[in-house]
């Protein structure tokens, strides 16, 4: 199927970069700002799997940005990261031919679980989510459950997207004790891999509008830049409730839309 270039108004460009910038700084400090971008999409007139697929192509730049940033700030753990991003690979694939063929209407209640359950885990078990300083990282290898809830981010962030964030710190944080600021740059490694493969099925699929999907990427680039200054200067307990506060705001809006 040929790409789709559908023009849009100059107001609609302007919304896309302004919640694109948004989105990007919170999905890089924590997760959820799809949940800006993908109403604004479908008040485009979009429609709901078509807007799900387009999201990607700003979530994809916007987490190599990151990658980028947070890899020249040193603060990237590669040593593990293979393992890492492997089974999100895995389960990015199996996700996004779910997403395909499956109901719009299984997208809310995948997001509204998803979120409510990461807020009760940081509000009865913060230390799950934020270990305390010094406490060493676990590899892959010697965790199978952190190996599950990653292949389990991916099927979802295939499948969805709109805070795979937060499921993804919830594993590389809440099981491999990465702390949050590493939590955070690995999250945005494994947001590119299964992006990539989810992006790819989407295109062959014919499911992309080029345009605003670029508009919205130029935004969310700018954001992710800006996150990553944000996440090297903010403290580990800030990060900690922040993340909190965009898991009940995600919730919400699951609710609400």
């Amino acid at each position: 199927m040929w790409p789709s270039f559908i023009p849009i108004e100059p107001s609609f460009a302007a919304m896309l970069i302004a919640l694109g910038i948004a989105a990007g700084i919170i999905n890089t400090l924590a997760g959820g700002g799809s949940n800006l971008t993908l109403p604004a999409l479908m008040v485009m007139g979009l429609p709901a799997d078509v807007a799900n697929a387009t999201n990607r192509v700003g979530v994809l730049l916007q987490s190599l940005a990151a990658v980028r940033g947070f890899s020249k700030r040193a603060v990237m753990p590669l040593d593990d990261a293979p393992a890492i991003v492997t089974p999100t690979l895995i389960g990015s694939l199996l996700g996004t031919v779910a997403a395909v063929g499956a109901p719009q209407e299984l997208l809310k209640p995948a997001l509204l679980l998803a979120m409510v359950a990461m807020s009760l885990l940081i509000l009865l078990k913060p230390d799950t989510i934020a270990p305390p300083p010094g406490t060493p990282p676990t590899k892959v290898a010697d965790s199978r459950s952190a190996w599950w809830v990653l292949f389990l981010a991916g099927i979802y962030g295939g499948f969805v997207q709109a805070g795979v964030g937060f499921i993804l710190i919830a594993a590389l944080a809440g099981s491999l004790r990465y702390d949050l600021l590493r939590s955070n740059a690995l999250k945005m490694l494994c947001t590119s891999a299964l992006t990539v493969v989810a992006l790819a099925i989407f295109i062959w699929q014919g499911l992309i509008e080029w345009v605003p999907g670029l508009v919205l990427a130029l935004g969310t680039v700018v954001g992710a830049r800006l996150g990553v200054r944000i996440a090297m200067r903010t403290s580990q307990t800030a990060l900690k409730w922040f993340l909190f506060v965009m898991t009940v705001v995600a919730s919400v809006a699951a609710l609400l839309n």
